[in-house]
């Protein structure tokens, strides 16, 4: 299969260039240049901003078998994308969200459930409150450049080596540091995420067979919980840190962010994200999607992590010493 992948660099878009490597595929890579342009020596580089108006002539006159668009957040840069191409494609990959949907209030929303929407289709500026609206009008320009040629994945949380968000990572750094661990709210809380690995070599597999339609994916295929999740990086550090569970109320009570500076917590607390952990992916699943033991992305994860400048400026989870603040806080409150 002879590929273009839109991104290819960062994150999902390096793992899908290993993944269709390793099945064998020619790759072509799509971007601005601007993020490790050095990495995949021998893989053929086309340079190009797809936000302006001459950005996307690198790929005019070309051909491929497949396209996946890693990086599609606004519908005028999709649609150009998705119309220059669809004369010369056969198959496109779209990757979504699954904050596409209106609300979680309800678990098990499959791809059926209520479309976020947006007063103002004009607006560009990426937020959190107009990223989902903005990826539902990106899906629609894709379907409507390619009729039944797009394969819209909608991702939920993607973890694994290499991310950039930390989002996921500050579990298993955290918890390779000796002494009391902060964690948040009830151990038995519903969490849901993907390996990255997992989610890029299902995506080739489904440009291979030309696989179309709406994806809900993350995982895994079995209900898992924050508790599960800490415990496993506790066993794969060999730490020996102390998991110290904070209830919601104290964190609420200290300001503590669920998501960002807490990664993987949402309050159970909150009726408006109640399904947010537990988005349905029974049609991905039966459509060939699997899932690595969590062990191997827990030590992947940390192994990678490790790699890293020791200045690294986490972006998510709470500093040490904020932490030591919120544990000696948190001491305190029950004593009283």
């Amino acid at each position: 299969m002879n590929l273009l992948i839109l991104g290819g660099t960062i994150f999902l878009g390096r793992h899908l260039v290993e993944a269709a490597r390793a099945a064998g595929h020619t790759i072509t890579l799509f971007n601005r240049g601007q993020h490790n342009p050095d990495l995949f020596p021998g893989v053929e580089k086309l340079r190009g901003d797809r936000k302006t108006a001459e950005g996307l002539e690198a790929l005019r006159g070309r051909t491929f078998d497949a396209v996946i668009d890693t990086c599609g957040d606004v519908p005028r840069i999709v649609r150009a994308s998705a119309e220059l191409l669809a004369g010369s494609v056969g198959h496109y990959t779209f990757v979504s969200s699954v904050s596409a949907y209106a609300d979680f209030k309800t678990p098990n929303r499959d791809e059926n459930a209520p479309m976020a929407r947006t007063n103002d289709p004009t607006v560009e500026e990426v937020t959190g409150e107009t990223y989902g609206p903005l990826k539902v009008l990106c899906e629609e320009v894709a379907e409507a450049a390619l009729p039944g040629r797009v394969f819209c994945v909608r991702a939920g949380l993607i973890v694994g080596p290499h991310d950039p968000t930390d989002r996921f990572t500050y579990w298993p750094a955290r918890i390779d540091r000796v002494g009391d661990a902060l964690a948040p709210g009830d151990p038995s809380s519903r969490v849901q995420f993907i390996d990255v690995r997992d989610l890029a070599a299902w995506m080739v597999r489904a440009a291979e067979v030309g696989r179309t339609g709406v994806y809900n994916a993350t995982g895994p295929d079995y209900p898992l919980t924050m508790g599960e999740v800490l415990g496993v990086c506790c066993h794969e550090s060999d730490s020996g840190a102390n998991l110290v569970w904070a209830n919601e109320t104290f964190l609420a009570s200290q300001n503590v962010e669920p998501w960002s500076q807490m990664p993987l917590w949402v309050p159970s607390s909150d009726p408006d994200m109640a399904g947010f952990s537990a988005v349905n992916c029974n049609k991905a699943i039966r459509d060939g999607l699997t899932f690595r033991p969590l062990n191997d992305t827990i030590r992947d994860t940390l192994d990678w992590a490790k790699k890293r400048p020791a200045d690294h400026v986490w972006r998510a989870g709470v500093t040490p010493a904020r932490e030591a603040e919120l544990l000696a806080a948190w001491r305190t409150a029950r004593r009283v």
